[in-house]
Formats: structure tokens, sequence, C-alpha cells
């Protein structure tokens, strides 16, 4: 059974960037879409960005031109880089397979100064 374990989150102030890593155990992630979602304090997950197995990317408007998703498939590892960040990018970052499988912990990731 595939388990997602994400990690990299933590406290930065605005402006800042953080890199966020999605880490698959089980199987190997090279096959399939893999999406970054994220849930704020009181409102429902939403998507954030996904990258095909051969790489094509698709954001979120609220990210567009901020973040970058991108894939090591060798290392079944799919990562998030997050630049300019805001306080409103604060929430939980959840990655997760397309269709999707259980999900993870997530990962705290919070804007402020």
């Amino acid at each position: 059974q595939v388990q997602l374990v994400e990690s990299g989150g933590g406290l930065v102030q605005p402006g800042g960037s953080l890199r966020l890593s999605c880490a698959a155990s089980g199987s190997t992630l090279s096959l399939y879409v893999m999406r970054w979602y994220r849930q704020a304090p009181g409102k429902q997950r939403e998507f954030v960005a996904g990258v095909s197995s051969n790489g094509n990317a698709n954001y979120a408007d609220s990210v567009k031109g901020r973040f970058t998703i991108f894939r090591d498939n060798a290392k079944s590892t799919v990562y998030l880089q997050m630049n300019r960040l805001k306080p409103e990018d604060t929430a939980v970052y959840y990655c997760n397979t397309l269709p999707a499988i259980p999900w993870g912990q997530g990962t705290q990731v919070t804007v402020s100064s």
C-alpha cells in the first residue's frame, strides 16, 4: 500500500520561501499524476498544483507565478517550491495521487511576521 509523507513546512516571514517534499513508500509514484493541496483553518481543502508523470504542471490561480511543482521519479518524490509567500498561504499542505489514496498527515506552513 502506498503511503505519502509530506515534509518541509515551517514558519516563514512574508516574502520568504519554502520547499515542501512528498515522499512515497510502498510503491513508485512515477506513473501517477501528483497533486499538492492545502487546507487553511476553517476552510475546505483546495487544489494548489499538479504535475503529470512526464512533468507537465498546472496551478491554482492564487499561486501561479510563485509556486513550482516538480518531481524526481527516481526518488519517488514530488516537491513544491514556494516563493514570495503570503500570509494567506498559511495552511496544512498535503500531497496525493490522482485518483486519491488515503491522505497523509500533511505539513504545516505558517507565513507570519
